[in-house]
């Protein structure tokens, strides 16, 4: 695998006019009202995991339409007062899993909620408006004729629902909340770091669901090659199906987010192309006036889509204590 995108000193100038809709906040303002018609109704269910030092809750709470989301709540056994909250979102494809499969931010003192993916993980399913609707096979074309229908609409939502559930828990601060995730679950923090007003950090990793009209220009690795199949299929669609995707963009979302930030990017990914991650990087908080030094970004020039891997997790775990050290 060889670097294919713009070189490393055009990615850090790189930030493209994204098209955006004139209704794009008021649609997501109207999304996320509609929603407070169905009571949260979080519940956290202690569950044996086997680990000495990790108490874990299985969580159902209402997502998008009432839907109900599985999750974990995992939790230093010993805690002595409310916790920071990390909330994770998770790749294409994947679902929570089981709970020591992820233990590194429990481990590292934090509260740490993952988010099952609708329709992705065995346990969440997604009960879809938009199953008459013609689509390729995966999650990025479902619904993708029409911005109420879309699957991301449902998803995001979720995922704004999730910071709330996660902060319920007594054993959370809810004022200390921060969201993560990598490749979907880093495009999903994305959007999440635009619609919550008053996260204290987003950690995106090798972000997807950025920049969709470079993105699916620029490679037909999946699953951004979902989209280039339907288009070629059903050419007719395709102004309908960029207007769509435009809502739920997450380089554009990101101009809107104004907590501190860390992104990471390899500079040889073909599925979250560079220049679709820094054009995310370069646009966030671009309306919220976040300060260049509350952004950083850790680029791994050998690295495809698998980012920094354990060695960014260090530089995660490391910043984000920095970053909470003065909201304690």
């Amino acid at each position: 695998m060889a670097q294919f995108d713009l070189p490393l000193d055009e990615l850090e100038r790189y930030r493209p006019d994204i098209p955006e809709p004139d209704d794009l906040d008021a649609f997501w303002r109207e999304t996320l009202a509609a929603q407070e018609e169905f009571a949260l109704d979080a519940t956290f269910e202690p569950v044996h995991n086997g680990l000495a030092t990790i108490d874990t809750f299985d969580v159902t709470f209402a997502g998008y339409g009432g839907h109900p989301v599985r999750g974990w709540l995992q939790l230093p056994a010993v805690r002595t007062g409310p916790l920071p909250v990390v909330v994770e979102y998770l790749g294409y494809g994947s679902g929570r899993g089981v709970p020591h499969e992820k233990r590194l931010w429990a481990d590292a003192g934090y509260a740490h909620f993952v988010m099952d993916t609708r329709g992705q993980g065995a346990e969440t399913p997604d009960p879809d408006p938009a199953t008459g609707d013609v689509a390729a096979p995966g999650f990025l074309t479902r619904g993708v004729l029409d911005p109420d229908r879309y699957y991301y609409r449902r998803l995001y939502t979720d995922a704004v629902r999730a910071v709330a559930a996660a902060r319920s828990h007594p054993d959370v601060d809810p004022a200390r909340a921060v969201v993560t995730g990598t490749s979907q679950g880093g495009g999903i923090a994305l959007a999440a770091a635009g619609l919550v007003p008053d996260l204290v950090a987003a950690l995106p990793d090798v972000p997807f669901l950025c920049h969709f009209p470079r993105a699916t220009t620029i490679t037909d690795a999946p699953p951004y090659g979902e989209v280039t199949r339907f288009v070629k299929l059903h050419r007719e669609h395709a102004a309908t199906v960029a207007r769509t995707m435009s809502y739920f963009d997450g380089a554009t979302l990101a101009r809107r987010a104004n907590a501190p930030t860390l992104f990471s990017v390899g500079l040889m990914d073909h599925i979250c192309p560079p220049s679709t991650v820094y054009a995310a990087f370069n646009h966030y908080g671009a309306l919220r006036n976040v300060d260049q030094a509350d952004k950083q970004i850790r680029a791994y020039p050998f690295n495809d889509h698998e980012g920094g891997g354990p060695d960014h997790e260090v530089v995660k775990l490391e910043w984000l204590a920095k970053q909470l050290e003065s909201t304690v």
